[in-house]
């Protein structure tokens, strides 16, 4: 894991917040072996072959995580949002996520990649 990036979710404000990015940051290790990360734009991004895999961000009410490669994938409806190659999930405060389906997601995106 890159330091980096676990500095990024340390500072992140919100408890809620930092518990979500490092849940979802556990998911992509998980799901997607050799995954590689680093602080791009100021984000977390996961980088499989050089080749983006998912990013996470965060605003003051949401952390979104976004899944990249994704045309053709099947998506739950209403969850994600955005254009058929990359899908963003926004969890608002309360929320949580399926960390399988969120798993499973990954693993096949970055199959490709």
């Amino acid at each position: 894991m890159n330091q980096e990036v676990t500095d990024f979710i340390a500072a992140v404000k919100e408890p809620w917040q930092r518990e979500l990015c490092n849940g979802l940051r556990e998911v992509v290790y998980e799901a997607v072996p050799n995954i590689t990360e680093r602080i791009q734009y100021k984000k977390p991004h996961f980088l499989k072959n050089g080749k983006y895999a998912s990013v996470i961000s965060t605003s003051k009410e949401a952390v979104s995580f976004t899944i990249f490669n994704a045309t053709g994938l099947e998506f739950p409806e209403g969850l994600f949002d955005g254009p058929p190659e990359r899908k963003t999930i926004k969890l608002k405060q309360g929320q949580t996520f399926d960390a399988d389906q969120i798993s499973s997601l990954m693993s096949q995106a970055a199959s490709t990649l």
